[in-house]
């Protein structure tokens, strides 16, 4: 199959990044011919604030291109990861007009919220949730704490709404968990347009050992994955288990000051990706402090499941779907006193850990397997076009080629 997959990279690498390489390696491993249309957040920073401001709501540029990738590699269908800001949505028209089906992951809650994951002050927010026009996120500056940058966002949002672009350019859209599913059409999506597919992890790795008696954090150093309750739970867990931290981020700086005070916590500043896998499976378990839902389940917990290694997450959004206290324990979101006990409760049973070291592979080998991946991913495509045959889109303005 001839597939065409499009992503928007972040300045800051992440684990979406790291999904689409994963998907894309998938794909050719099962002989598809898979092309990539890639931009990278990097060249925004030479833009002027209306040059970015029109791109991101309509990009005649990414649309035109899109369409020049399309004839040259005969695409069958296009897969859209990222879109925002550069690529934008006049894309999925440009999908359309050359008569190929368009699928979209949503990897998060993007077109429901002006800054993508329902948190507000350090806490869930659903305010702009299913509003057509989501002015609180521009009065509370939810985009980057700007009311400009928000007012583009929101502009965006609403403008596709009124083109009925969410209902009508999507021939599929990807939800990678339930949880990210039920908030998205609260936010407006079509219900019947909204696929279940998990992150997974390509290739699986071995089972880990468990022996390196620390607890492990991988991922950005910010505000919504909880690191302020993260670096707070150790500041009474210094003498009971050490903390490694693997990332980078807007909070390093407090990490850092962290560092310094406790000698329990070391951050492991810049280790590359292939070696995260050997940390995690020495690890006892692996803490995902999140203040925000996470519209999926996390790659960072799908690799700590295929390491066998157990994982101290947040009670709610995706995380509670699958913790289930045999592969990993929950604790109250942003309560670093729960999340302190939590993680002392475990390191003191080693017999405990065990039987979830077991339990979190299991739950790998159930649900999160590359094979099973790519079967989903050929019944989406396949539905897609089932759509797309329909001739469904029913709006939408000509793009200029």
């Amino acid at each position: 199959m001839n597939i065409l997959v499009a992503h928007n990279f972040y300045k800051l690498a992440g684990g979406e990044d790291l999904c689409v390489a994963s998907e894309i390696a998938l794909l050719r491993a099962h002989g598809h011919q898979v092309e990539s249309y890639c931009l990278s957040n990097d060249s925004v920073d030479g833009m002027r604030r209306l040059q970015l401001a029109g791109r991101t709501i309509w990009s005649l540029q990414a649309a035109a291109e899109i369409r020049r990738v399309i004839r040259a590699h005969r695409a069958e269908i296009v897969h859209f990861h990222n879109t925002f800001p550069l690529i934008s949505p006049a894309a999925y028209y440009a999908a359309h007009a050359e008569a190929v089906p368009v699928v979209q992951t949503l990897h998060n809650f993007r077109l429901v919220c002006v800054n993508a994951v329902l948190l507000r002050d350090g806490r869930p927010c659903e305010d702009c949730l299913g509003k057509a026009i989501p002015w609180r996120g521009v009065v509370h500056s939810c985009y980057r704490g700007s009311r400009a940058a928000s007012a583009t966002v929101a502009g965006m949002l609403m403008a596709h709404r009124l083109l009925g672009t969410w209902r009508h350019a999507v021939d599929v859209y990807v939800a990678p968990s339930e949880f990210g599913r039920r908030k998205l059409i609260e936010g407006g999506l079509p219900a019947a347009r909204i696929a279940v597919k998990p992150n997974f992890a390509y290739p699986a790795p071995g089972v880990g050992e468990g022996e390196g008696g620390y607890a492990l954090y991988v991922g950005r150093l910010s505000e919504e994955k909880g690191v302020h309750t993260l670096l707070a739970a150790w500041e009474g867990l210094r003498n009971v288990v050490p903390l490694k931290i693997a990332g980078d981020g807007p909070l390093a700086g407090a990490v850092r000051e962290a560092v310094a005070r406790n000698p329990a916590i070391e951050w492991l500043h810049g280790v590359p990706h292939a070696e995260v896998y050997g940390l995690m499976g020495q690890a006892a378990l692996l803490v995902l402090p999140s203040q925000c839902y996470e519209g999926a389940l996390p790659r960072v917990v799908i690799e700590a499941f295929a390491k066998g290694t157990p994982v101290v997450a947040p009670r709610h959004g995706a995380m509670a779907d699958i913790i289930d206290g045999g592969n990993g324990l929950c604790f109250a979101a942003g309560d670093a006193r729960d999340l302190a006990a939590k993680v002392q409760r475990l390191c003191a049973d080693a017999s405990l850990l065990m039987r979830m070291r077991r339990a979190a592979r299991r739950t790998f080998d159930r649900n999160f397997t590359a094979d099973a991946n790519h079967d989903a991913l050929m019944e989406i495509y396949r539905r897609a076009a089932e759509v797309h045959a329909r001739g469904d889109l029913k709006t939408g303005a000509e793009v200029v080629a």
